[in-house]
Parts: structure tokens; sequence; C-alpha cells
């Protein structure tokens, strides 16, 4: 009915790397091309859904399952589901992966934590150094990169349209939409209400 396939776009990495700046970015340009979508992200997640976990690892495992089940049932329903989550173990990821039924697609944020803490937009970094923050990944808790992602982009290196344009490329990559079949519907419904 959507017109479209139904997947889970899994963004991971350190804080800071750019996972809801990028997630929301790629949201607008699939909904430019016509894409239905939905971002999953800590705040709209830790508050609701979520909210009864902390950071121990045992909450960040169920977070991690429960944002799977959840994105994975948005996928079935036909829409692309963006997921931002540092999402530090390996063994989730490959859990929501599994979920998905192979309507998963992991982007993996490649920015060292040096990086990560010379932004640090919400002083995290700062107060894990401090102690003020336990558990903190990439300071006090460990992140386990992605062995294999689908994509690795560099948010120090490339802008975020750069970032978004190789998420869209390898998206029509492997079928999920034919970007110059819906411009071109999108072309002719301007001409026909011109």
């Amino acid at each position: 009915m959507l017109g479209q396939k139904g997947a889970v776009i899994w963004l991971t990495g350190l804080s800071g790397s750019g996972k809801s700046t990028l997630a929301y970015a790629l949201e607008r340009r699939l909904i430019e091309i016509g894409q239905l979508t939905f971002a999953l992200d800590g705040d709209n997640v830790r508050m609701g859904l979520c909210k009864d976990l902390g950071f121990r690892p045992e909450d960040r495992n169920e977070n991690i399952r429960r944002i799977g089940e959840v994105a994975a049932l948005f996928a079935e329903a036909g829409l692309l589901v963006l997921t931002s989550f540092i999402s530090p173990y390996r063994a989730d990821r490959i859990a929501a992966k599994a979920t998905s039924k192979g309507n998963f697609i992991e982007v993996y944020l490649d920015v060292s934590v040096d990086v990560c803490e010379k932004r640090d937009p919400k002083g995290l970094y700062k107060k894990a150094r401090a102690g003020e923050i336990q558990n903190f990944t990439g300071i006090s808790a460990p992140y386990e990169e992605p062995a294999n992602p689908d994509v690795r982009v560099n948010t120090d290196e490339l802008t975020v349209e750069q970032c978004v344009d190789k998420i869209v490329a390898h998206l029509q990559e492997r079928g999920q939409f034919d970007v110059s079949e819906l411009r071109a519907a999108a072309d002719k419904e301007k001409a026909e209400n011109s």
C-alpha cells in the first residue's frame, strides 16, 4: 500500500558522533523523495518506552532489545525506521538485526573518542571524566565497533549531506526504492497541478 519496502536503518556510534543529527537529516531527505519514515532516538524512547531503564549493561541490553522489537514492527508495516542509539554492544545489534528479518541496514558513524569529546554537545564527556557519570561509553564503558557495517561514515570528514548521500545510495543499491521513479511521479504530479 505504501509503495515502499520497510527497513530498519540502525545508526550506531559514540555519543557526539552525530547519530541524531544524521538521522533527522536522512529522515528529511527520505520524506522529500516520497518515503514514509519514522525516527527513534534516545530522546523519544527514554522518555516513554524505556523510562524504567538506567545505563548498567543489562539495562542497555534491554533498551536495545525493546528498540529492536519496535523498529522491526514499524519496518514490517512498511516504514523506513531510523534508529540513532549508541548501542555499544555488538551482540545487541546482531539481535536487533535478527529481529528485523533481513530488513536491517547497520550504519556505523566511525568517529574517534577524541573528536566526540571535543564536540561534547551535552557536556557528558566532561562529566564522565570527572566521575559524575558512571558506565559512560567510550570512557568507562566499552563500545564494540561493528565488524562489518553496511555503511560506514565519518562525520568528522564528511558533511551531513555527504553522509546522507552515502546512505541513500546504499538504500538504492539494495533496491529499497528507485529515486528516478519517485522523482518522475513527483514531476508528473506537479505538472498536473499546474
